[in-house]
């Protein structure tokens, strides 16, 4: 038996005045209402209420049990009105996820107005190369380069930017390319090969074996600027390491990487998630450079 759903459906009766009133007001039949009370009666083993064709009213043992009845549904009209809040007001704690390089220069810069503007709102961003488990990590929305394998996960594309193939000015005079080393972040894998084109549409091919593995960004950054080797950079993030770094094949270009938002709300989603993922799709279609 359904207890909560029978304490429910008894005071609506005792609140409506009879069975028939309450049927009305809840969009049930009159016999099924009567059969919820039946049943409830039997299983307590008491009679709740006396009835006859003109009225109705409650014995001893049922005015006790109403008392209880009537908090129950109290309580939970608190609790249902609480969580609606949820989807009507930017508040409560969410985790953010993103690669250290999206954090810094989109992630972090885009949320930081929504942090003045909602006092309530509490981020827990957390700034990681390695794709996180969503539900494992209790991780509200994370941002990705690429579409995930997560097939529980719901994704949409919202921006996308261009890697650039970089090392120290210095180093690329001296050297040709597949003579250098190559630094490589840890998502990269073991085997690196890049297909550039050129704006006529001819084509460049580059393959490495990584010789230095680093599992952040800005580890790899630091490595490339200071001339251990070459890998790729963000072409957002170059203009800030100008005096440090020059393009491999300054005349060809990568493909675009597409950034994905991902989550696991099933319907409804919070409208703190949708505030917080508006403002990271904008900073990402306003302040990253193709």
């Amino acid at each position: 038996m359904n207890k909560l759903r029978h304490m429910s459906l008894f005071a609506h009766i005792v609140e409506c005045g009879s069975i028939t009133a309450a049927a009305t007001d809840l969009g049930l039949s009159k016999s099924v209402l009567s059969q919820h009370l039946k049943v409830l009666e039997q299983e307590l083993g008491v009679t709740l209420l006396k009835r006859t064709t003109r009225k109705q009213s409650l014995t001893a043992a049922g005015e006790s049990f109403y008392a209880q009845c009537k908090l129950i549904n109290q309580t939970a009209q608190v609790a249902w009105l609480e969580a609606a809040q949820f989807n009507q007001e930017v508040k409560g704690k969410l985790r953010i996820t993103a690669p250290n390089v999206l954090m810094t220069t989109l992630v972090a810069p885009a949320l930081a107005q929504i942090c003045v503007h909602y006092p309530e709102l509490q981020l827990e961003l957390i700034a990681d190369d390695q794709q996180l488990d969503l539900q494992a990590q209790n991780i509200d929305l994370a941002i990705r380069v690429g579409r995930s394998q997560n097939s529980d996960a719901k994704q949409r594309k919202i921006g996308e930017f261009r890697d650039v193939l970089c090392g120290a000015p210095q180093l690329l005079s001296a050297n040709p390319p597949q003579q250098l080393r190559y630094i490589a972040n840890v998502w990269q894998g073991t085997d690196i090969e890049h297909v550039f084109t050129s704006s006529e549409g001819s084509e460049k091919r580059f393959s490495a074996t990584p010789s230095c593995v680093a599992n952040s960004f800005d580890t790899c950054m630091t490595l490339i600027c200071q001339g251990a080797g070459i890998g790729l950079i963000p072409a957002f993030k170059l203009s800030e390491y100008a005096a440090h770094l020059a393009e491999v094949f300054p005349h060809y270009k990568l493909p675009l990487n597409p950034v994905f938002a991902l989550h696991t709300f099933d319907k409804q989603v919070p409208l703190s998630v949708k505030v917080c993922l508006e403002a990271i799709e904008s900073q990402l279609a306003h302040g990253m450079g193709k």
